[in-house]
Formats: C-alpha cells, sequence, structure tokens
C-alpha cells in the first residue's frame, strides 16, 4: 500500500495498515514529515516518482492523503507512472474528488472513502494507530465502482479497525456538510462571538470547549474542506441561519426559544438512538449490488467483516 501524504489521516493510515500487517511506504512533500515518519521506524520518501514506481511495481493500492486543492498535479502523475494501481482517497469531500479522478482518466480503478475520525491537530506527529478504531468509514458505491477495487478498498478499511458505511458521492457530501463541514464554520463563529466578550474566556468550559473544539483545526485545511463542498455547504448554512433567526425574532419579541430548543433536543434524542445494523447479505458485484448497499448504508447499515464477492459464492 502506498500512502500519499503523512499528516493527521494519510499518517494514520500508514501507522494503522503497517500494524495490520500490511507492507505499507509513504510519500510526503515535505521533508520534515518524511524524517519524522523515518524516525518512528515507518517506509517514506519524499520523491513521488520513486513512492509510485515503486507502487505500480507491486500492484499497490494508491491511497491519496492529501487537500483537495493537490489533487490534479498527483493525479497526473499517478496517470502517468501508475495508472494501472487501485486507487482510494481520504478526503472530506467526494463529488469533486470522482470528478478530478475522473478527468484524470483513473475513475476505472477508483473507490472513494472517507474516514469520519480526526483532532483538531495536524501533521504526521498527530496521527497514531488507533486513530480510526470503531469509527465509521465512508466507502463509495457509485455506479463505476469496480467490485474488485471495492473489495480491496474495504479490507483496507477493516483492517485499520473501522466500520465501512456504503453511500453515494453526493449523498455523502450532502450529509458532511451538514456534519462536518458546517460544524467547522459554527465552532469558528462561536469562537469570534466570545472573543468579543472581555470576560468570556476567563469563564468558558466545557460547552465551550466541546463548541469550538474544531476551531482548532489548520485553517487551511478548513478552507479546503469548506469550499470544496461549496454546493451542499450553502444549504446547509441558509438553514441554520433560518433556525436561528427564527429563534432571534421569537426572543427579540418578549417570546421564547422553545421551539428551536424542543426540536433540536429531539433530532439529538433521534441521532442518540438511531438504528445500526450490519450489512451481510449483499453479494459485491451481483446485480444491483451498489444500489443494494448505497440504500442500506442510508437505513443505518454497517460493514463489520468481508462481503462475499459474485466469484466467491
Amino acid at each position: 500500500m502506498c500512502v500519499l501524504g503523512l499528516g493527521l489521516i494519510g499518517g494514520s493510515v500508514l501507522r494503522a495498515a503497517a500494524a495490520a500487517g500490511r507492507e505499507a511506504f509513504g510519500y510526503n512533500r515535505s521533508a520534515d514529515g518524511m524524517n519524522a515518519a523515518i524516525a518512528d521506524g515507518f517506509d517514506a520518501t519524499t520523491e513521488l516518482e520513486t513512492a509510485l514506481t515503486r507502487a505500480a511495481e507491486s500492484g499497490a493500492l494508491i491511497v491519496l492523503a492529501v487537500p483537495v486543492p493537490a489533487l490534479p498535479a498527483l493525479l497526473d502523475h499517478i496517470r502517468r507512472l501508475a495508472p494501472d494501481c487501485p486507487l482510494t482517497d481520504v478526503t472530506s469531500v467526494k463529488a469533486s474528488v470522482l470528478d478530478a479522478v475522473t478527468a484524470a482518466g483513473l475513475a476505472d480503478r477508483f473507490v472513494g472513502g472517507h474516514p469520519m475520525a480526526g483532532t483538531a491537530h495536524s501533521g504526521w506527529p498527530a496521527g497514531h494507530a488507533g486513530l480510526f478504531e470503531g469509527a465509521p468509514w465512508v466507502i463509495s458505491v457509485d455506479d463505476h465502482v469496480d467490485p474488485a477495487v471495492f473489495s480491496t478498498v474495504l479490507d483496507l478499511i477493516l483492517d485499520c479497525g473501522s466500520i465501512a458505511v456504503p453511500a453515494r458521492s453526493e449523498e455523502h457530501d450532502a450529509a458532511a456538510a451538514a456534519i462536518s463541514h458546517l460544524p467547522h464554520l459554527l465552532a469558528e463563529a462561536l469562537a469570534v462571538t466570545a472573543a468579543d466578550v472581555p470576560l468570556a474566556f476567563a469563564l468558558a468550559a466545557g460547552s465551550f470547549r466541546d463548541g469550538t473544539r474544531v476551531a482548532g483545526t489548520a485553517p487551511e485545511l478548513v478552507r479546503a474542506m469548506c469550499e470544496a463542498n461549496w454546493l451542499h455547504l450553502l444549504p446547509a448554512l441558509d438553514r441554520v441561519i433560518e433556525l436561528l433567526g427564527d429563534a432571534r425574532d421569537s426572543l427579540s419579541a418578549a417570546d421564547s426559544v422553545a421551539e428551536l430548543v424542543n426540536h433540536g433536543h429531539a433530532a439529538r434524542t433521534r441521532y442518540d438512538n438511531f438504528p445500526r445494523h450490519e450489512i451481510v447479505t449483499v453479494v459485491v458485484g451481483a446485480n444491483d449490488w451498489r444500489r443494494e448497499l448505497a440504500a442500506a448504508g442510508r437505513a443505518g447499515g454497517m460493514i463489520r467483516s468481508a462481503l462475499p464477492t459474485l466469484d466467491s459464492r
């Protein structure tokens, strides 16, 4: 396996894959990140051509672990040096990545992915092998997805200790806008608002700490994920602005914020009781297998172990 980009997520993938017994090596543009990985006993280089040539020779699964703006240039190198390798990614948007992969002519070997795990810190030192343990990891089931590459990517997800959640790229992006990208912007706005009040930071405790945790993420990473998913983030922002506006209007009329508070509490309760079930009967490669997996993921289905394939039945 070849990981391109050894920051928090890519570095943790490299660690987790190696811990699972895989032959794993990585590339990092920054010498500092590469040297830190080597110092920790991992196989890394700053020579992209060397890493991709090695991946091509071994048929390695290539993992794209760089910000979305860096993808087109990276994909050009992959198309030139390792076009036949299976390919996945760990970015927080899926449709724009799929568009870039398609433009590079690599879609037939690509299955998108997104581990729903992370911290507010970045870089190789922030990662660890257990980062993905028990976490949902989205695996794409778009129409182009090849069954063999899907199974290869699923094996990686399971080796990293995660639970795979199948989803179509557009559906993933709409969900990620609501549960990941919007919270980032809300955390930034909450931090800015509190900074305007002289006593606020002196009194801040749990609710402020939890509500602003992701505001500690490197700004360039937040910008990359939010701007790449603007199409789905805009309606999510409109919805929260509408809800807050209604609450403000009610409060300014000496009324109550009960409507927002009660609806929010009910929605959180639904989340706490959201049903989860294991997907075990879908056969990868059978008729409608992608559609069945997407529907199961939408309903709370998760993959905890390898699925049967058409060739193995």
